[in-house]
């Protein structure tokens, strides 16, 4: 591989990582903002402040350890080894090391749709997983594109942000349940806890946005890595054609909605969850970008 494409490839690099402090640091704002209301309201503002910063590291660090191991049980995913394997083993490493990545662990999920994902938490501890539809049904080139696709992601780290965005999202929510509930049944006069509920609903509305514009934009960074590694853009083009209208037709029934967007394309299927509340950007847009490329 020249070292012109080395180049381009490692040029979304600085803006992951930028990515990824600035998921953290939303993480902290937002849960000290939180806590800042939560004290206001009902006293002891700095105890809040600590217990939701608090919360925040715990589920950052529960996620950044375990994420992996989450998904891959809640998808049936085993991982296997090189003699159950050889062809797509022989594959994902010469990408991997044009890629300048160590070789991924590899996972099969037994579910009836084309699709695939990465995940771990770093790039000697990644996996990338394939149901065994989609094994069958991508040829050779369009298959590379998948897997450069994916390779895409673990170089540019953006497991672990999108997890991060999904850790907030989560736990505002879980707030928002809790403050709810207490207000029906709490037996409080006040309306304070209905306040608290409503803010954090907000938060969690707002942390929801930046999760899914995190993924979508993610997911046209992986399309150019895998576009370039490969040095075609064609057979990624030819792989989610065939993948989206698959997806579309007959999603994945038991998909998770809090991890779809690890998929190379949504599982849940397109025509409701486009736009702003859309995990992947429409298919003509991907198209389009990757032939915009040149290649």
């Amino acid at each position: 591989m020249s070292i012109t494409v080395k180049f381009l490839i490692s040029l979304p690099n600085t803006v992951s990582k930028l990515r990824i402090v600035i998921a953290f640091l939303f993480l902290f704002v937002i849960f000290t903002v939180v806590g800042l209301i939560i004290g206001y309201l009902v006293g002891n503002a700095l105890d809040w402040i600590i217990i939701f910063v608090a919360f925040a590291a715990l589920m950052n660090l529960i996620s950044y350890f375990f994420s992996h191991r989450i998904v891959m049980w809640s998808y049936h995913a085993k991982t296997i080894q090189e003699s159950d394997e050889p062809k797509l083993f022989a594959t994902v490493r010469d990408i991997s090391q044009n890629a300048g990545l160590p070789m991924p662990k590899i996972a099969i999920a037994d579910i009836p749709v084309p699709n695939a994902f990465a995940t771990g938490r770093s790039k000697k501890n990644a996996y990338i997983v394939f149901t065994r539809t989609i094994l069958s049904m991508l040829n050779e080139r369009e298959l590379r594109g998948v897997i450069g696709h994916e390779l895409g992601h673990v170089k540019h780290n953006d497991i672990l942000v999108v997890t991060v965005a999904a850790t907030i999202a989560s736990a505002l929510m879980i707030g928002a349940r809790i403050f709810g509930f207490n207000a029906l049944f709490g037996g409080r006069k006040s309306g304070q806890d209905v306040i608290l509920m409503v803010v954090l609903l907000v938060a969690a509305v707002g942390a929801l946005m930046l999760q899914l514009a995190i993924s979508r934009q993610r997911e046209l960074f992986a399309d150019e890595h895998g576009a370039r590694i490969n040095n075609s853009s064609e057979g990624l083009i030819s792989a989610l054609m065939k993948l989206e209208a698959w997806n579309s037709k007959k999603p994945m029934l038991r998909a998770n909605p809090a991890t779809s967007s690890l998929f190379i394309v949504n599982p849940l299927g397109g025509a409701n969850v486009r736009n702003l509340f859309s995990t992947h950007p429409p298919l003509d847009t991907r198209i389009r970008k990757l032939r915009e490329l040149g290649i």
